[in-house]
């Protein structure tokens, strides 16, 4: 009996199926983003799709699982960009999407299980009492609380709350672990900081609760500059003035803004540098005084364009975040991204000497972002992919001149954070999951305890499963 089928007979009448298409759908996330894993994982598959609808069900499957040793990768909405949710060593995918209950709306706080979706979510609060969650990525749409929580670190908001990482940005966590008789454990405080960006390696979130924060009319502003260092600056000057209630703030080079946004096209010029902008009402004008005293021009601006001018445009926050690259694949398929992280000491002065460096391969874009009490100019620059070796040399590149590269082109925890096996996480993993069979291969340190981060090494899980030529 293969061990799907015994699987299938534990587990009695929770959802399961093993449909090619299906499988295959499920088993992968927007890892295409990235064309070397793209190319790494094209063929990587499970073997079954579980869906359970609630703790119970969930902890049934995780006991079957253990019993049968079926690795078990959890996936939400599937929009990671690093093959979080992907199935590296088969098995089963966990589809969390039916445990979706909003539990309770209360006065700042909300309490959630993980397959809510982010736009569902808002649309309850703010229907409830005018609030929204603090942050969200620009997949709203399609993105899930838990897949955000264990996969994702900032986006839209990060400009005025912070990373998600940010003490009370989570306030408390509940967990199922896998093991002979799977538990249901609570997290609030530091706990909660090993388990959010783990990729699920650590614990499965069965439910969050996170802070509301007052909902507001968010107006949509494209600031032009004909030059790409002046609309940097103006950003960072901006993003200084704390009374500015501002929830969203990045700048975007040219050729992007009218060569890649397709609908807002019609809006701009061909060599328009920009400042993406979602404001409060109350914030508008002083924005727009002190952006085109910097010589800025408003190519656009969501509370004065007509119903025809705003007829199919996306939001503005699907021009930035990662789906700055989403709209310039559509167009150019050759083009990726990088995330870089900029030095303390002269930021700016870093982003312009990238630009002037590498004229032909990246395209600057700036994410305005608070962290730990400071403002950064968090970098996703688009890149234009030659072959995985220059990926890598222009990454040492960057961090020689002092950057930090968190690189989206790889599937582990460590490389993609740059850090070195992490003893926090690696604990609580041994203790949630002691056979490994947890979303395995995404954590270099569960096999190689004393990993030292490489910026240009390239870690190979020997165990990856892929589909059957």
């Amino acid at each position: 009996m293969s061990r799907i089928k015994a699987l299938t007979e534990r587990i009695g009448d929770i959802a399961i199926t093993t449909r090619d298409n299906v499988v295959r759908g499920k088993s992968r996330d927007s890892f295409w983003y990235s064309p070397v894993l793209k190319e790494k994982l094209k063929d990587v598959t499970a073997e079954a799709v579980v869906s359970p609808r609630d703790e119970e069900e969930l902890l049934r499957v995780l006991a079957a699982c253990w019993a049968l040793d079926i690795p078990v990768t959890p996936r939400g909405g599937g929009t990671g960009n690093y093959a979080q949710a992907m199935p590296l060593a088969g098995g089963v995918v966990l589809d969390m999407k039916p445990m979706n209950r909003i539990r309770s709306i209360g006065d700042g706080v909300l309490v959630v299980e993980p397959g809510a979706v982010l736009s569902r979510i808002e649309a309850e609060t703010r229907k409830h009492s005018g609030q929204e969650l603090r942050m969200h990525p620009s997949t709203r749409e399609t993105a899930t609380i838990g897949g955000f929580i264990a996969g994702g670190s900032g986006g839209v908001g990060s400009i005025r709350w912070g990373m998600l990482r940010e003490p009370g940005n989570i306030l408390r966590l509940r967990l199922a672990t896998l093991e002979e008789k799977p538990r249901l454990i609570e997290l609030t405080g530091d706990e909660i900081a090993i388990v959010h960006h783990s990729y699920g390696v650590n614990g499965i979130i069965t439910e969050a609760e996170l802070p509301l924060a007052p909902a507001q009319d968010w107006v949509e502003l494209l600031v032009a500059f004909d030059d790409w260092m002046s609309a940097v600056r103006a950003g960072w000057a901006v993003a200084h003035h704390e009374g500015l209630w501002l929830k969203q703030l990045a700048a975007i080079q040219v050729p992007a803004p009218h060569k890649y946004f397709a609908r807002h096209r019609r809006f701009l010029r061909e060599g328009d540098n920009l400042l993406c902008i979602l404001a409060a009402p109350n914030a508008v004008q002083p924005l727009l005084d002190l952006l085109q005293k910097e010589g800025g021009r408003v190519a656009f601006r969501s509370d004065r364009a007509s119903d025809e001018d705003k007829k199919g445009l996306p939001h503005l926050y699907h021009l930035t975040w990662n789906h700055t690259t989403l709209q310039a694949l559509k167009i150019d398929p050759a083009m990726t991204y990088l995330q870089v992280g900029t030095p303390e000491e002269d930021p700016l002065g870093v982003v312009e000497e990238i630009a002037r460096l590498f004229p032909d391969e990246i395209v600057g874009h700036v994410e305005y972002v608070r962290a730990a009490g400071r403002l950064h100019a968090s970098l996703l620059p688009l890149y234009r992919y030659s072959s995985e070796a220059r990926l890598i040399e222009v990454a040492c590149d960057l961090e020689a001149m002092g950057c930090t590269c968190y690189n989206p082109h790889v599937y582990t925890y460590e490389e993609g954070n740059h850090c070195d096996a992490d003893q926090a996480r690696l604990d609580l993993k041994r203790r949630t999951d002691p056979k490994g069979i947890l979303n395995p291969g995404k954590m270099i340190g569960w096999e190689h305890p004393d990993y030292s981060y490489d910026p240009a090494g390239t870690y190979e899980y020997a165990g990856l499963r892929r589909a059957a030529p």
